[in-house]
């Protein structure tokens, strides 16, 4: 039996999921189930926590190649909004983060400006990319140890480059 709701979507309704298990499941494995446990669906404060969670992970994976990083806030929430899918919840995160800012900082880190460690900061510039968005990632090197006192100048560069 559906509920009927305006639109194409169906509304979920406290006590759905009692339907949808008797459906789905026999009546022996329900009799095993202790608990059944409902969670809300996660608002946005929640997720900007998760990425966090994710940003510092990188942070510290970063800091130990000798590279200081920030993220901004606008690189944060455009994680937040495409690396959760209601549906998936914060899973496709990491791909996300692998995809826009690890892919980016593998050849500065490998062969690039960040070989000797750093700062960094990264940023989400939206109309870039013809308006897909692109990562920004401003990068000073640490000065080469043999040569001059000065600090490198910060260098823009996106990750399309």
């Amino acid at each position: 039996m559906q509920k009927s709701v305006m639109g194409f979507t169906t509304q979920k309704q406290p006590g759905d999921e009692m339907a949808d298990i008797k459906r789905l499941f026999t009546p022996e494995f329900r009799n095993r189930l202790d608990a059944i446990v409902s969670f809300k669906p996660l608002d946005e404060q929640i997720i900007l926590r998760v990425v966090d969670k994710f940003l510092l992970q990188l942070e510290h994976q970063l800091g130990e190649k000798k590279v200081e990083v920030t993220f901004s806030d606008k690189l944060r929430k455009h994680l937040a909004a495409k690396g959760f899918d209601p549906a998936m919840g914060a899973r496709p995160m990491q791909r996300l983060i692998q995809d826009t800012i690890r892919r980016s900082l593998a050849d500065e880190l490998l062969f690039g400006r960040l070989v000797d460690g750093g700062r960094l900061e990264v940023d989400w510039d939206a109309e870039a990319n013809e308006g897909k968005g692109d990562v920004i990632l401003e990068i000073t090197p640490l000065p080469k140890p043999e040569g001059n006192s000065e600090p490198a100048e910060p260098q823009q560069a996106t990750a399309s480059e």
